[in-house]
């Protein structure tokens, strides 16, 4: 009973921070602003994650109600880290620190987790020929934060549409908590239930809900930071030390969708000559999205495709399957996923459906409109082959050249230049010595 009144009052208590933030936001600037990669429309305020937070560190303080106490093992420094990467994260969304001060951050927060509460990998498990377990040993503290700063920016690359990085969230923490429920014998899932209430509770200003065609509310570095620290946190936790609920290979079938598909990405981005930290409008979201699901549906199926991976992971814990197997099977599901997305026109049109951008003066089949005319309420945002040079990147630009600027070619007879003479106007791509007619 307690746990479901923590969450209660998580979420009440983050819908409430919320509706008290947003105007505040507004006022100094805390909005994200659409751009070419971005399909909202108009200001968002990116206090989701700073009211999430909010909430669950006033939960510590009522120990009574929720169950968890400031005073209990490890929540201090959970705390601790979490406030180091919230307020890094709101610096971040007011006036964008640098990747290197980012990763300090991260870093940090990881050695506070380490050796404030006890939570690193000593171990990978049952991964031996053997069957005996893989040791890290001095490796143990840098494969830690190495690991936390991936979960991290994973789920940071996941923010990419309403309700899908806290949709994700929510399904790994619900994971978790079953697991603790399950198999925790004197585990304290306290601070799962907090983590869930609060989660939900932006959910409601996040999701497209009847009656509000867009978010009102977005998550922010601070709340894609901060919930990437909890993930890894418990993803550690529970599957270290003697009284381990979950295998370590079964924890990363909890955050599955996150980690592929920011590895998967970065991979793809190597192959083809880019840098693996450039953004881009191409993940699994995306295509979806191309393929003519709607934001609702795309989230949906991403939280299918985590609830699959958190049942993976119980179902592994529960027969006690090897971790060699468990993590083979998950890098199997990976390389598939890579292969995938790396020939996703070809995947959609196995089910029947058609990511192609290019159909001449045919109308998109989606939505009946022609896409470079950007009446797509899908993919707004300027269409990356409309108004730019593909092969340079830069906007085109209408000019006025005369006649004895162009190059000397067959004459072609224009109406609307009397004897040869006056201007044209012509597109000039933004690159010296390219023109087009």
């Amino acid at each position: 009973m307690t746990g479901l009144v923590a969450t209660l009052l998580t979420c009440l208590a983050t819908a409430g921070l919320i509706m008290i933030l947003r105007p505040v936001a507004v006022s100094i600037g805390l909005v994200d602003v659409p751009d070419v990669r971005k399909t909202h429309q108009g200001p968002i305020p990116l206090v989701g994650g700073l009211a999430i937070f909010a909430a669950v560190a006033a939960a510590c303080f009522l120990p009574r109600l929720t169950g968890l106490s400031v005073a209990g093992p490890g929540v201090a420094s959970f705390l601790g880290a979490s406030l180091l990467l919230t307020g890094v994260g709101l610096v971040d969304d007011l006036v964008e620190v640098s990747p290197t001060a980012r990763f300090l951050a991260e870093a940090g927060a990881a050695l506070a987790m380490i050796f404030g509460a006890g939570v690193v990998l000593d171990d990978l498990g049952t991964m031996s020929w053997s069957g005996e377990l893989l040791e890290l040993g001095l490796l143990a503290v840098p494969f830690t934060i190495f690991a936390t700063v991936g979960v991290i920016n994973a789920l940071n690359m996941c923010d990419g549409l309403d309700g899908l990085s806290g949709s994700m969230a929510l399904v790994s923490f619900a994971g978790f908590a079953l697991a603790v429920a399950l198999w925790g014998q004197g585990t304290d899932g306290s601070l799962l239930t907090v983590l869930g209430g609060g989660v939900l509770g932006f959910l409601l200003f996040n999701l497209r809900l009847p009656g509000r065609s867009r978010a009102s509310i977005f998550l922010g570095d601070a709340g894609s930071m901060f919930l990437g620290l909890a993930l890894t946190w418990f993803a550690i936790s529970l599957s270290q030390g003697p009284d381990r609920v979950i295998k370590p290979a079964a924890a990363l079938w909890f955050i599955m969708v996150p980690i592929i598909d920011a590895v998967a990405m970065m991979l793809r981005r190597i192959v083809r000559g880019r840098s693996p930290f450039s953004a881009d409008r191409e993940h699994l979201h995306h295509v979806f999205l191309l393929a003519g699901f709607s934001v609702n549906q795309t989230v949906a199926i991403m939280a299918l495709l985590a609830a699959g991976g958190v049942a993976v992971g119980l179902a592994s814990t529960h027969w006690a399957c090897p971790d060699f197997w468990v993590a083979v099977a998950f890098l199997v599901v990976g390389l598939t996923y890579f292969w995938m997305i790396m020939h996703a026109w070809r995947v959609m049109r196995f089910f029947h459906r058609s990511i192609c951008r290019r159909r001449g003066s045919r109308p998109d089949r989606r939505v009946l409109a022609d896409r470079r005319q950007q009446r797509d309420p899908h993919y707004s945002g300027p269409e990356r082959r409309s108004g730019f040079d593909r092969r340079s990147g830069i906007p085109r630009r209408r000019v006025d050249v005369t006649r004895s600027q162009l190059p000397v070619g067959p004459a072609v007879a224009d109406p609307a230049l009397p004897g040869g003479t006056g201007t044209a106007p012509v597109m000039i791509p933004g690159r010296a010595g390219r023109e087009s007619p």
